[in-house]
């Protein structure tokens, strides 16, 4: 029961999620007591480092350019600007900082080299360090190692088979060839998805299953509650049940079982008892912070007044791995490339994305 397996398949996956409930929770909760404390969360924190004008069509994101949404955008933020914002953090009670740019992939470039600057200064804070920047090369990935980066940040989103209903601009294979590219350094892989953008639960099986089956598995995973946004293509879907949030953490749990599970987006609509249930059934890390990207978050301060109440303490940082060393620009053994890689754009229809797309025009 407490070994890691790379060979789940959607059926076995599917019979643990539609478990009795509290049979699912049971066997969750004792693999995850069998890898992790129980009573330790690792708390990061989401910084957007560049926001709005992505030119990708996620059905999901505000930050998408052609859909109407109020978000307001800004250019890359300065590395003085990402230190003190890095520091606020760390007094919060955070280990990581995960910068967010958006991007549909890494461009060789100033902006690159200041993103790189941003990973040095913040592991010399001894913090742990994640970006999410979208596709990247292996040259890239190494360079980011160099800087001191922890984590990559590459989600799945959802099943191969439901990807293409939510995003017609990239493939669910440049997601898989940026992990690969990521796992040729020292960084560790942070990737998970959305629940509740109207996918099947056979959907989810299959996203975990592409999770579950990499070797080695994804060092963290992000679950999501959708949050849906006005102006995107699923502004009208209903949010998910807590039932349905806490099914997908113990199920992750049981088949990812030396993962960190991380509640994501979404906790906004959660009762700190819904909270309690899924640390339970294995969720052992948030993100904090008043705003998840775009995105509205809890208040730190009310985490941890949760935290308290349940008896939880942030993870220290370096846990799970050695904190990298820091290479400067000066001493690097990878330079830019000016590489311009070929990430697929299968560009088909998705007839929800077009009416939100036809909107923001009018």
């Amino acid at each position: 029961m407490s070994e890691t397996r790379h060979n789940w398949t959607k059926e076995q996956i599917l019979e643990i999620y539609n478990k009795p409930l509290m049979e699912l929770l049971y066997e969750a909760a004792t693999i995850h007591r069998l890898h992790h404390d129980p009573n330790t969360v690792q708390v990061s924190t989401l910084l957007s480092i560049k926001t709005g004008g992505c030119p990708e069509d996620c059905g999901y994101c505000p930050q998408a350019a052609r859909y109407h949404t109020n978000v307001e955008g800004n250019d890359l933020m300065s590395v003085q600007q990402v230190k003190a914002q890095a520091l606020r953090a760390k007094s919060s009670g955070s280990s990581r900082v995960c910068m967010g740019a958006a991007w549909r992939n890494v461009k060789d470039g100033e902006e690159f080299d200041q993103v790189l600057e941003m990973v040095r200064t913040i592991n010399k804070l001894d913090m742990e360090v994640c970006c999410t920047l979208g596709m990247i090369t292996e040259n890239q990935a190494q360079r980011l190692a160099e800087a001191g980066l922890y984590a990559y940040n590459h989600n799945l989103d959802s099943s191969e088979e439901y990807y293409k209903e939510v995003i017609s601009t990239r493939g669910f294979e440049d997601r898989l060839q940026t992990i690969d590219n990521v796992r040729k350094t020292n960084v560790t892989v942070c990737s998970g998805g959305i629940i509740g953008m109207g996918e099947k639960i056979e959907d989810r099986a299959g996203m975990l299953v592409a999770l579950s089956t990499l070797n080695p598995q994804p060092e963290s995973v992000p679950i999501n509650a959708l949050v849906a946004v006005e102006g995107t293509p699923l502004e009208d879907q209903e949010p998910i049940s807590i039932w349905d949030m806490i099914r997908m953490v113990a199920t992750t749990r049981i088949v990812m079982p030396e993962t960190q599970v991380r509640l994501s987006a979404g906790r906004t609509q959660m009762t700190r008892e819904g909270q309690a249930m899924c640390f339970f059934a294995g969720a052992n890390s948030i993100f904090a912070g008043d705003k998840l990207l775009t995105t509205p978050n809890p208040d730190v301060n009310e985490d941890m007044k949760m935290f308290e109440l349940l008896g939880l303490n942030p993870q220290k940082p370096f846990i799970k791995k050695m904190q990298p060393q820091t290479v400067e620009a000066s001493e690097s053994q990878y330079q830019a490339l000016g590489e311009k890689p070929k990430w697929s754009r299968p560009e088909h229809k998705i007839e929800r994305n077009e009416v939100a797309k036809a909107k923001a025009t009018k």
